[in-house]
């Protein structure tokens, strides 16, 4: 026998090995007076779940994970075979998501094991709001909560407002002062609205310095709909 053969299952074996001691877990957790379906996505894979008041879900997002969210559908309907649709959030009709959600939608934004082994993590109203939210840290090594749990739905702008949300500025006017295609852009009175109300969370894409926190690689954390 050759011990050599061994080595790509071993090899493998190790780096599925790493992978999970980074990897970081998820409690999803509603507790609004009313069902939701809460989602995940990477842009190109995810899942998800319905979830009555009181009902929780855990995912794992593995090391290297990026440009991840996650976030509550409100108002579905889905068939036996998982298709459907949503009043908020929908992710192109079905239940279990592989792109992300049609806005308006409060969204937990996460990277796991990034620079320096940091996650970052942050709650966005760039694509409006739908649900309130905290996203925060399950884990002693990091203190982080973020919040945003305004009445924004109720005290909508008019310009953003739609069927149980509030949409936000660049998927409603699609223009360069809102979307920051160029990367050069300013806060404007919409995203003003949304920071004054929720000053942790992003309310346009430049946001960063008021909105963008991270935690050491190794954390996990939780997601509560209508903290």
């Amino acid at each position: 026998m050759n011990p050599f053969k061994t080595l790509p299952t071993l090899s493998f074996l190790f780096l599925t090995l790493l992978g999970l001691a980074h990897a970081a877990t998820f409690d999803i957790r509603n507790n609004c007076p009313y069902t939701v379906w809460a989602a995940s996505s990477t842009g190109d894979a995810g899942s998800g779940k319905r979830l009555d008041r009181g009902q929780t879900w855990q995912i794992t997002a593995a090391s290297g994970t990026a440009r991840a969210r996650i976030w509550a559908r409100t108002k579905c309907n889905f068939d036996a075979s998982g298709k459907g649709s949503c009043e908020t959030g929908d992710c192109g009709g079905v239940l279990e998501c592989k792109g992300y959600g049609k806005a308006p939608n409060t969204l937990a934004e996460y990277a796991i094991d990034q620079y320096e082994h940091q996650d970052f993590i942050d709650i966005s109203n760039i694509d409006g709001f739908n649900v309130p939210m905290e996203f925060s840290s399950n884990s002693p090594g990091c203190t982080r909560v973020i919040k945003c749990t305004a009445d924004i739905v109720g005290q909508c702008p008019n310009e953003l407002k739609v069927p149980g949300g509030c949409n936000g500025p660049c998927p409603v006017f699609k223009t360069e002062e809102h979307c920051c295609n160029s990367g050069n852009c300013g806060p404007t009175d919409f995203s003003r609205f949304f920071k004054d109300k929720c000053p942790d969370a992003y309310s346009y894409p430049k946001d960063d310095p008021t909105s963008l926190f991270t935690c050491p690689t190794g954390t996990n954390y939780k997601v509560i709909f209508c903290p």
